[in-house]
């Protein structure tokens, strides 16, 4: 079956990476990452990939305006943003929760991007989403423009295209590195990434499972909803794929306080990735997902796993908003030291 147009955004291929400075401190299997992180500077992360298709069929439909919704930190409205205005596009978010005086990370790179901002408190937004989208895209209508609205994280029939690419890209690495991982770790917010995984690792690396850590609402939520996904892309593109031949896991007990917050044992293993690999997870996503999967070797639920491979999703910018909790209690404070003048 061949691929729908997209619009080529990202930096691709991204490397597959080895940690072997923390996989020799764990003992356990070999940790790869792939890193989706690298996809772009500013619009890096999971999200460009399916929105390569979403704004390749926005473009295809003559629209002038993309109009999405997410948290105020929301990665996919970041890179919705900054790939609007890339590509000469207004963009309208409609966003969840009440925004501070001083805008941080994603929230201010939005801003910065010129994107115009709706927020709502989350119990509006959470009960009157559609309508809030629906009343964005009539603004938009009534002021001459033509929008495109984009569901939450791009997750949708369309959006499936994103990881369905990528795990042929994946299967790619695992050939050059000469591995067969028996698991594959992802993050799992809106279903999209989960969905185009599952089913692009069942065509090219059957031997693999995929596994998304939920950062929100649980393992029910997630199998209907990467269902849902596939069903759509099923039907709209006509793909043969047998769905129920497709399993879909989900581990949804590391979501910890909420979605957007993460607890200290989530913080602590952020700390460790950076400290040990140099390599940055988030509160939100990948901080989750990746002590969700250092806490499944440790219960040794990945069994017979000679090698393992962790999807870096991205999310950089929404650490910033989060820097308190992240440093925790003791961490080194920079200090001030008399020397050279600098010029």
């Amino acid at each position: 079956m061949r691929a729908p147009p997209r619009v080529a955004l990202a930096r691709l291929p991204t490397p597959l990476q080895p940690l072997d400075r923390l996989s020799a401190e764990l003992g356990g299997p070999r940790i790869w990452v792939k890193r989706d992180d690298l996809t772009e500077s500013g619009a890096c992360g999971n999200k460009i990939r399916k929105l390569e298709f979403v704004i390749a069929e926005a473009l295809a439909q003559g629209c002038d305006t993309l109009v999405t919704c997410g948290g105020l930190q929301s990665n996919h409205c970041r890179a919705t943003a900054l790939l609007g205005a890339r590509l000469g596009l207004a963009v309208e978010l409609v966003l969840r929760g009440a925004p501070s005086p001083d805008p941080d990370g994603n929230l201010f790179l939005d801003l910065l991007a010129g994107a115009t901002v709706h927020t709502f408190a989350a119990s509006r937004y959470q009960r009157e989403l559609p309508a809030l989208l629906d009343a964005c895209a009539q603004a938009v209508r009534v002021r001459g423009g033509k929008p495109y609205v984009i569901p939450t994280g791009a997750s949708d029939g369309i959006g499936v295209w994103g990881y369905l690419q990528a795990s042929e890209e994946l299967a790619a690495d695992l050939r050059a590195v000469g591995i067969h991982p028996r698991h594959v770790i992802v993050a799992t917010g809106s279903g999209g990434t989960q969905a185009g995984l599952t089913a692009g690792l069942h065509l090219h690396a059957p031997q693999t499972l995929v596994h998304g850590v939920a950062v929100c609402d649980d393992a029910a939520w997630f199998r209907d909803k990467v269902r849902a996904d596939l069903l759509h892309w099923k039907q709209r593109y006509g793909s043969s794929l047998d769905l129920d031949a497709l399993r879909i896991d989900t581990l949804d007990a590391y979501v910890g306080p909420g979605y957007g917050h993460a607890d200290e044992a989530t913080h602590q293993t952020i700390r460790r990735v950076a400290r040990v690999e140099g390599l940055l997870l988030d509160p939100v996503y990948t901080g989750k997902a990746f002590h969700g999967m250092l806490e499944e070797l440790g219960a040794g639920r990945l069994a017979e796993a000679d090698d393992i491979v962790f999807v870096h999703t991205g999310g950089m910018f929404g650490m910033f908003a989060q820097r308190a909790g992240l440093l925790g209690t003791g961490h080194a404070t920079a200090t001030a030291t008399s020397g050279p003048s600098q010029r």
